[in-house]
């Protein structure tokens, strides 16, 4: 069974417009709702994709009782853990030229009872998980070593750790040496600060978190596909062109990618192979963290892997 961890889940509320001007005053004809939340964007896909697997985190207030209510209807397993704080919003706002603008809310804090409530079902959940994903920010009253925290967890149940975040929390994440990371290229060059303009240079930063006890490292390059480094082993995924309608959500759709495959029983190549179609289809759709499973098979079949 797969376990996805949201620590802090939100309403995400996305505006389709033609453009988009500070100061100015904009009428949306369009507004999507979804439960969002990194790790919700991974737990969508992954039951399109026909996967066994529960959703875990934290969740209050209103908006968290309406996040409930939509994993009820999309038949999505979980169990979250309740708190007295409001759960987020975000919002996006995707205009026509193209561009996205976010705005993302902080989150709730998390009290230390409601975190020991947490760890105690995490826990249990690990008894009956072998693949764990954990993707996104923490909430407050996490402390920047949390997935380090859960990490540990994981190791010490002999289970594997795919770990979706950025900044403080990824770098912390990473001393747990767990089976999976995926940074964009942004996200990497960010954490050795400095510009990555090609490949040698992003494949040379991998392998060192490899030799730190990463198994995987997984750069999302956008429209230039993957790079995939192990301790022995550098793979290139080079996609097809597509017209990308929505790309908000395309990394965790990645990560569901890959977590089928290797649930699978599927090698490295084929994880990256379907993270990258698993990307694409979502980045076709309008709604975030949606992909036609079809479309994903289609577009895997397109995917070239190489060997650097």
């Amino acid at each position: 069974m797969i376990l996805t961890v949201t620590c802090n889940p939100s309403i995400d509320c996305r505006y389709n417009l033609p453009s988009f001007q500070k100061n100015g005053v904009h009428r949306s004809k369009q507004l999507q709702r979804t439960a969002g939340g990194k790790g919700l964007n991974v737990s969508r896909v992954l039951h399109l994709l026909g996967n066994s697997f529960m959703s875990t985190g934290f969740l209050g207030g209103t908006n968290g009782n309406w996040i409930l209510n939509e994993l009820n209807q999309m038949g999505i397993q979980h169990q979250f853990v309740p708190i007295q704080e409001e759960t987020r919003s975000c919002l996006a706002i995707l205009t026509e030229e193209p561009s996205q603008t976010e705005i993302l809310e902080q989150g709730p804090r998390i009290s230390q009872e409601e975190k020991n409530v947490f760890l105690n079902v995490f826990e249990s959940l690990l008894e009956k998980a072998e693949w764990i994903s954990a993707s996104g920010s923490l909430p407050l009253g996490l402390g920047s070593d949390f997935y380090l925290e859960l990490g540990k967890l994981v190791r010490q149940k002999g289970k594997k750790f795919i770990l979706d975040s950025s900044g403080e929390s990824l770098e912390m994440g990473i001393m747990a040496q767990p089976f999976l990371i995926k940074p964009n290229r942004e996200e990497f060059a960010s954490m050795f600060q400095e510009e990555m303009h090609n490949l040698e240079q992003v494949a040379k930063r991998a392998r060192e978190l490899c030799h730190r006890g990463v198994q995987n490292v997984l750069v999302s390059l956008g429209g230039d596909g993957a790079l995939l480094v192990t301790d022995s082993t550098i793979l290139k995924a080079d996609i097809p062109a597509i017209r990308v309608v929505n790309p908000v959500g395309s990394g965790d759709a990645m990560i569901a990618g890959c977590l089928h495959a290797f649930a699978n029983e599927g090698s490295i190549d084929e994880a990256l192979r379907y993270g990258c179609a698993t990307g694409m289809a979502n980045a076709l759709e309008e709604e975030t963290g949606k992909v036609d499973p079809d479309l994903v098979k289609d577009l895997a079949s397109k995917v070239v892997i190489r060997t650097l």
